[in-house]
């Protein structure tokens, strides 16, 4: 990415409360202004994790990857204009979508990112006002806080949805001597997330214990559809599914999403 890190903040809160960024390698927090970021994929990872930062701990590497897919997807809009119709850029599941007046998409929802199935389906139209699809879990590519399958955000682009994905998926979490937790710079010395506590194994939960995670991320999903930063979220751990958007709720009994 282009352009100045951001300031990091001067101490980050204890490793519960992180909203860490899906990802490492560039840390910190951003002002409002922006200053010192050049490239626009740079501005828009700060811009899709503003809203968070005076809130968690949380770093623009939480926006990466849906970042690039709008950049790249903006670039091809650019180049074809009127002529293309519909178009999407698929960064490893973080999606950018491009929709004209008739046109619409169709993903599939998976259960978990590192060995997907698909348990459901969301369709989007272009008159809806979803331009963005991102999935995070404690078991894909990226590190995350929680222990989530999945967490699937819909938003109105890729980066708002990755940001997303990234804060509701670190929320579903419960205290268990079974969950396997490591510091991120263990793993990975020049992560964004330092000593902040990473999941690297879930085991098998009892009910109750699902039901409590998954409460934590509904509650965290409600309000930021509550402040117009996500349209819909569909949250998954070991075989249940909970929803926040009421076309979600309804779609995900029949596993078709209609949104």
């Amino acid at each position: 990415m282009g352009g100045g890190e951001p300031r990091r903040f001067d101490s980050p809160p204890p490793a519960r409360e992180a909203g860490g960024g899906e990802g490492s390698g560039v840390g910190g927090s951003c002002d409002e202004s922006q200053s010192g970021l050049v490239g626009s994929v740079a501005k828009r990872m700060a811009a899709a994790v503003w809203p968070y930062a005076d809130k968690i701990f949380i770093t623009p590497m939480a926006a990466v990857a849906g970042s690039v897919a709008d950049e790249i997807l903006a670039a091809m809009v650019s180049v074809a204009g009127a002529g293309l119709a519909r178009a999407y850029v698929n960064n490893g599941g973080d999606i950018a979508l491009h929709l004209t007046p008739g046109t619409r998409f169709t993903t599939g929802l998976v259960d978990r990112p590192d060995h997907p199935s698909i348990f459901g389906t969301a369709e989007i139209t272009a008159d809806d006002p979803v331009r963005g699809i991102a999935t995070s879990g404690a078991g894909g590519r990226s590190f995350s806080l929680g222990i989530a399958d999945a967490v699937t955000i819909l938003a109105r682009d890729a980066a708002s949805a990755d940001a997303a994905a990234t804060v509701v998926g670190n929320a579903i979490d419960i205290a268990h001597p079974g969950i396997v937790r490591v510091a991120a710079r263990d793993i990975q010395p020049d992560s964004d997330l330092g000593e902040f506590l990473v999941t690297r194994a879930v085991p098998p939960l009892a009910q109750p214990e699902i039901d409590a995670a998954l409460d934590a991320g509904v509650a965290v999903a409600e309000r930021l559809r509550a402040e117009n930063l996500i349209v819909a979220a569909a949250l998954h751990l070991q075989g249940t599914t909970r929803s926040v958007g009421p076309l979600l709720r309804s779609a995900i009994s029949d596993q078709s999403l209609r949104v």
